[in-house]
């Protein structure tokens, strides 16, 4: 019997892209959960008409949008085997999936994270900051949990009671580091697969200001320091 897929894609104001996200999900996938952070224009009625189960969460944040969606899964009666996490600035690939989800299905691995990788990113795709900001967090995750990611990025999936079980709490900027760091506690199997990238739709709300960029960078190191001397 094939897993049972669910996507969750946190959306604040991304009706330019938004649907071309939707549109490109393998038909694999059973239900595509797109949670409107608060969202000011046309996101959540372009996500419905696209086929897209739309949520609301008034509470901007990143881990906001993706607690809201993992509260609506917990509510219903078919629970899935698999969680992706998707952006909706259409900066990555969504047909790729099938990349990102194969070593669990294959393998059994519990974590999947898309990395970024320079030879198959866009030139641009990414700012300084971004870039900087995954290589700092990464090394020092190896450094201190001697782990072998190179990415933050959001694109990755998941085994869902394995999702459960970490207990994810941050609200913010935290949320993809703090997925990773509790899979290293847990000493839970992960595996990166290089995906492409590409420049988004939009300016991103987080690299895309100094603020946003600030902000997330405290927030991660802030989430590596408590780990480390935990």
């Amino acid at each position: 019997m094939p897993p049972i897929i669910n996507v969750i894609i946190p959306a604040y104001n991304e009706e330019a892209s938004i649907a071309h996200v939707i549109k490109e999900i393998p038909d694999i996938v059973s239900e595509i959960i797109v949670v409107s952070n608060n969202s000011t224009d046309s996101t959540e009625s372009v996500a419905k008409h696209a086929g897209a189960t739309v949520l609301k969460e008034e509470q901007r944040g990143y881990g906001y949008a993706c607690l809201r969606g993992m509260e609506y899964i917990a509510s219903k009666e078919l629970k899935p085997n698999i969680i992706v996490f998707l952006d909706g600035d259409y900066s990555d690939y969504p047909e790729e999936l099938t990349t990102v989800i194969a070593p669990i299905i294959n393998n059994d691995i519990d974590l999947v994270i898309g990395s970024r990788v320079k030879k198959l990113r866009e030139s641009g795709a990414m700012t300084f900051p971004q870039i900087f900001g995954n290589w700092l967090a990464t090394s020092l995750m190896t450094l201190f949990f001697n782990a072998k990611f190179t990415d933050l990025g959001p694109f990755r999936a998941i085994k869902y009671d394995k999702l459960l079980a970490l207990e994810m709490e941050d609200k913010t900027y935290g949320w993809t580091v703090e997925m990773q760091l509790k899979v290293l506690k847990k000493k839970y199997s992960y595996v990166e697969v290089p995906v492409s990238y590409k420049k988004r739709i939009g300016v991103s709300k987080v690299s895309g200001t100094i603020k946003g960029a600030i902000f997330a960078g405290v927030k991660i190191l802030s989430w590596i320091f408590k780990y480390s001397f935990a």
